[in-house]
């Protein structure tokens, strides 16, 4: 997936109320940023770091820029908008590029399933099972070469295990797949010591059949692509 509008350099001051963050440009003008991103961004938003931002003259934003990435500056990236796993994924999921699912035609996002949910995609293919795929935005990590995910206490994730158990107790494909948006990381592993109550709930819903798979991605200034290439690394 390729931003839409190049990306322009800054400097973090902070991040507040979840959503905001102001930054500085290499210019020294302050700006205000739209962070869409509701977890804790541990270790992500430290004052002083560089980060790209994404400008915008969108006259219904309020704010003309949105935090996309923050540059490591050892030639690693995350990315910190938790939107793009799924623009990312879908254009994967579409060109087939995803081993595991590849034999799926059809992708539907956002379908109605389980109480008041959306699934984010329903997949789709004759003589198939229906395979319902939760994507989750990977970002945290605290060792090198590990991400982890949740970086907080995930009330809504816990509910999604639920639902997705009961799609393969009804015979479904029933899929959560961890997109890592770092560039730093080939192992993965639950953070049970965030958030036990999601560890839980994980392990029993993986005992009732929900399959777990774990993508890396691709980052630059330039955009954010699924990167099939650690497929290997991440899921053996």
């Amino acid at each position: 997936m390729r931003f839409e509008t190049p990306l322009v350099p800054a400097r973090l001051i902070r991040r507040y109320k979840r959503f905001l963050a102001d930054c500085r440009l290499e210019d020294g003008q302050e700006v205000t940023a739209h962070c869409a991103n509701p977890g804790s961004m541990m270790g992500l938003a430290e004052p002083g770091e560089k980060i790209w931002l994404e400008p915008n003259d969108d006259p219904k934003k309020k704010l003309k820029y949105g935090w996309r990435l923050v540059d490591h500056e050892n030639g690693h990236f995350t990315g910190v908008d938790t939107s793009i796993p799924n623009k990312a994924l879908r254009a994967a999921l579409k060109a087939r590029e995803v081993p595991e699912l590849a034999a799926y035609e059809t992708v539907r996002p956002e379908v109605k399933y389980g109480e008041n949910s959306r699934i984010d995609f329903l997949l789709t293919q004759p003589d198939l099972p229906d395979a319902y795929v939760e994507v989750k935005s990977v970002t945290l990590s605290r060792e090198p070469g590990l991400a982890e995910f949740p970086d907080s206490v995930t009330t809504r994730g816990t509910k999604h295990l639920g639902e997705l158990a009961a799609m393969a107790a009804q015979g479904h494909r029933a899929i959560l797949l961890y997109l890592v948006q770092r560039t730093d990381c080939d192992r993965f592993a639950l953070a049970a010591d965030i958030d036990p109550a999601y560890a839980a709930a994980f392990e029993v819903a993986r005992s009732s059949g929900v399959e777990r798979m774990i993508c890396g991605t691709r980052i630059s200034p330039e955009g954010v692509w699924v990167d099939v290439g650690v497929w290997q690394k991440f899921n053996r």
